[in-house]
């Protein structure tokens, strides 16, 4: 099997399960447009989002990391009626595309979009009381993935899904000599959900994915007690 084979089957997907439309499009095309760095989910892991918030019947929706909000999109519109998405973006040229995508998706009364680090973000978000979220995507710098989930439990509450994306790191997740940042991330975030799940506050789990954009893959976790 070849990465020639993997782009192959996911426009196979896309075309059945995961259509594209004009937001979709133009979105995609800003992010070259721009030069923005290729790290946008894909035709069918945005749809694979947007199932997993329908499935949880999600009305409030925290991601951390837009770039240019293709995933926001795919996200937003699982939103239950009267639903509000806030989205996190540390970059100010990225934001500024992003509000642009919302706009033209007619998304941006449903999207909230917070400029700065995430980390202060959610901190933030912690301190003005916020309800609970029903799911929290996050897609941002991954030495920094432990953090946010640290973070982001602090505004869940029994039944919150996280899901984590690009913590396979193309197989070198299982490498203990590696001393790329993202990678320690990812191993970090593991031992933390080993750890909260022994004290019975997550169920998580990891599938490896392969596809277009490579071999990587999600981590997902159910939070039992945040």
């Amino acid at each position: 099997m070849s990465k020639t084979q993997w782009a192959a089957v996911d426009r196979y997907i896309a075309e059945k399960l995961a259509p594209s439309d004009p937001a979709l499009d133009e979105t995609l095309a800003s992010i070259a447009k721009a030069k923005l760095p290729a790290i946008n989910v894909s035709p069918g892991q945005g749809k694979f989002l947007q199932v997993l918030a329908l499935a949880v019947g999600a009305s409030r929706i925290l991601e951390i990391g837009t770039l240019a909000a293709y995933s926001t999109i795919w996200l937003a519109r699982a939103l239950a009626p009267g639903g509000h998405l806030v989205t996190l973006e540390a970059d100010e040229k990225h934001a500024e595309i992003s509000r642009r995508n919302l706009h033209a998706a007619g998304l941006d009364r449903t999207v909230e979009l917070r400029l700065g680090r995430a980390a202060d973000s959610l901190r933030q978000l912690a301190a003005e009381g916020q309800p609970p979220f029903d799911l929290i995507f996050i897609d941002a710098d991954k030495e920094s993935i432990p953090e946010y989930v640290a973070g982001s439990l602090k505004l869940s509450r029994r039944g919150t899904l996280l899901v984590v994306d690009n913590v396979v790191r193309e197989g070198r997740l299982a490498d203990p000599e590696s001393t790329d940042p993202g990678v320690l991330g990812a191993r970090r975030l593991h031992d933390r959900l080993a750890q909260l799940a022994a004290e019975g506050r997550v169920a998580a789990a990891t599938l490896q994915t392969v596809g277009g954009k490579g071999y990587d893959g999600f981590t997902l976790a159910v939070v039992l007690a945040p």
